[in-house]
């Protein structure tokens, strides 16, 4: 996004970024789909640029097979985070805003007092990550497993003490 209004296809995109929250497109609803077929015409999304150096959130609603509390959908968050998305998901109960969440290695962390029951079987789930490292951590995560693989389970450092895992990165921010 630019810093000055300029010229462009899109007149959203032509505004200046320092000053405006600006609606546009976003290639990620579009890529779930192909990643996921089962969510072709189910799912859609947009992106609202503003003037804030990274980390992003996620306005998430959805309309569930069966009515859930927002207990349940944050206790099945919290499951999956210390179970099989643990280093990828989180979940946080803290009042924390979007730089807190700068250099979090996990792709997404639940914001625990935001997530609404409405009527029902329709929620809403707003999810903080930051889109920078936490991208950065999920390609070092696919390099070391594609690496895995090509070795045939082996690393090619005989310094390895460790083989590489299919745990997700835990680097430190900024590291």
């Amino acid at each position: 996004q630019r810093i000055l209004d300029v010229a462009h296809t899109d007149p959203r995109r032509a505004r200046s970024a320092g000053q405006n929250i600006i609606p546009t497109t976003t290639g990620a609803a579009k890529a779930l789909a192909l990643v996921i077929p089962d969510l072709k015409g189910k799912f859609d999304g947009f992106s609202l640029r503003v003037p804030t150096p990274t980390v992003s959130v996620v306005d998430f609603t959805a309309e569930l097979e069966r009515p859930a509390s927002v207990e349940e959908l944050n206790e099945a968050f919290r499951t999956a985070a210390k179970g099989p998305m643990q280093g990828i998901l989180g979940v946080s109960d803290e009042p924390l805003v979007s730089m807190d969440f700068k250099g979090d290695t996990r792709s997404s962390i639940i914001d625990a007092d935001s997530t609404m029951s409405l009527g029902g079987n329709f929620v809403k789930v707003i999810a903080w990550y930051d889109n920078e490292w936490g991208y950065s951590c999920r390609v070092a995560d696919l390099v070391a497993f594609v690496a895995q693989r090509l070795d045939g389970g082996t690393t090619n450092d005989p310094a390895a003490e460790e083989q590489p895992s299919d745990e997700p990165v835990q680097a430190a921010a900024g590291a």
